[in-house]
């Protein structure tokens, strides 16, 4: 039985970096998920955060979804749902600007608690894009470059709890999707579990680890890699008891960017026949994504294909 790769960064600046990088690129193309360890952010950040977002779901949002429950019956059911997700959610957006003083009910120590948390965030990102940069034989910054359109990258958090469902075999937590985006830095839950990744055809768990974050890349970085990494179905199971929380933070290209097979890797797989990716602008991608974001990935890069036939978006510059 393969184990979940779990990727320790302090590595990185040992006699083992080597060895670490090779994880990481073994992560990207077969797993399409990892976890990191000794990443940067503090552990008494993360308490903190994980504090605040659990006495917030309980004072402001508890209530709401219960009452929510109760009205669409959904206690009761006796065949599967489809249409719907067994999750209380609410969104932070950072970048290009910040909605954090906006949302209502969040006490001052929270937003200020989540501002501290997301920089962490971002900086993290940004030196996962340049490993991957590195591993993938491009310019270092190629990737964050290509991610920041006219505005920079758009970058946001879903914080969500799953409560105890009465009926998980009937009622998903998540339904199974690829993320549309970039590169997705989750901060779960350390004793509820539910996430799970589809491998090889069989769902497997993402082991809940304290003080971990993980790692799982979009759509994106499908494409920009010409499908090098892949971006992998995933899902969660919702629990009959435990309280899981989930803040999954989405460092995306920004809108107007535009999305397409790294020039540099095309000329190294020209002999191969490969198929080659759709070229578009992300906020298209999205507009497309809005509505199947349950459907296979497959069908929406076909569609970018014929968009971008339709709409010839010409050379691009990226420096």
């Amino acid at each position: 039985m393969e184990t979940f790769p779990v990727v320790n960064m302090e590595m990185l600046n040992t006699e083992k970096r080597a060895a670490t990088l090779e994880k990481i690129k073994d992560a990207c193309e077969n797993w399409g998920f990892f976890e990191v360890i000794n990443h940067g952010i503090s552990h008494e950040l993360l308490d903190t955060v994980e504090r605040f977002t659990k006495e917030h779901y309980k004072k402001c949002m508890e209530q709401g979804f219960k009452e929510m429950v109760a009205s669409k019956g959904l206690e009761a059911v006796q065949t599967e749902i489809n249409d719907l997700d067994w999750e209380s959610t609410f969104f932070l957006k950072h970048l290009p600007v910040s909605n954090i003083s906006e949302v209502p009910d969040l006490e001052d120590d929270y937003r200020k608690i989540m501002k501290e948390f997301a920089a962490k965030l971002e900086k993290l990102a940004e030196q996962l894009l340049d490993l991957l940069c590195e591993n993938l034989g491009l310019g270092q910054g190629y990737l964050k470059k290509v991610f920041y359109g006219s505005k920079g990258p758009t970058f946001g958090t879903k914080v969500s709890n799953y409560p105890p469902c009465p009926k998980p075999d009937l009622i998903k937590g998540l339904r199974a999707h690829t993320d549309a985006g970039g590169i997705i830095l989750l901060f779960q839950d350390d004793k509820v579990s539910g996430l799970q990744l589809l491998k090889d055809g069989k769902w497997i768990d993402v082991p809940p680890m304290r003080h971990s974050i993980v790692i799982n890349l979009g759509d994106q970085l499908e494409v920009i890699t010409n499908g090098k990494y892949k971006s992998v179905e995933h899902r969660v199971i919702a629990q009959t008891d435990g309280n899981r929380m989930s803040l999954a933070s989405f460092y995306n290209p920004g809108s107007d960017a535009v999305i397409y097979p790294a020039p540099e890797l095309l000329e190294k797989e020209e002999k191969k026949n490969t198929v080659i990716y759709p070229k578009f602008v992300f906020e298209d991608y999205m507009k497309l994504y809005a509505g199947l974001k349950f459907q296979a990935k497959e069908p929406r890069f076909e569609a970018m294909k014929t968009l971008e036939t339709a709409v010839n978006l010409g050379p691009i510059a990226t420096a």
